[in-house]
């Protein structure tokens, strides 16, 4: 598998990894319980911190395109070519997307839905 990171790019880095991860499983480039790279090990052939290969595994594991055995290391999940199709991400953006506009629909000032949010943010 071959992983190229665009620093120039305006995706953050550890967006384009994942999104690369997730372009093998899908291309059958990897394959349900291939082994992939440790942490350190990526990040030092990429040419990145630690905490940005970090994050976008924690990421793909929460989305089950990866797991982590422990010591053992990190696989492919066996439903990772379905998983790969799905993004949160847009999800959220979505959503949130809809919300604010009946919010504003309704009159509430961006401040309101800024102030909202934050506190919601802080309870949960």
């Amino acid at each position: 598998m071959e992983i190229i990171i665009d620093i120039d790019d305006p995706a953050p880095l550890f967006s384009q990894l994942m999104v690369q991860i997730k372009k093998a499983v899908l291309c059958d480039r990897i394959c349900a319980g291939d082994a992939l790279p440790s942490i350190r090990q990526l990040a030092n052939d990429l040419d990145l911190n630690n905490k940005t290969v970090a994050k976008a595994y924690r990421l793909l594991e929460r989305d089950s395109v990866i797991q982590t055995r422990g010591y053992r290391g990190t696989f492919v999940h066996p439903n990772a070519k379905a998983n790969s199709t799905i993004d949160l991400n847009a999800t959220v953006l979505a959503k949130l997307s809809e919300t604010i506009e009946a919010f504003r629909d309704k009159g509430v000032t961006d401040s309101e839905i800024r102030i909202a949010f934050g506190t919601v943010m802080n309870n949960r």
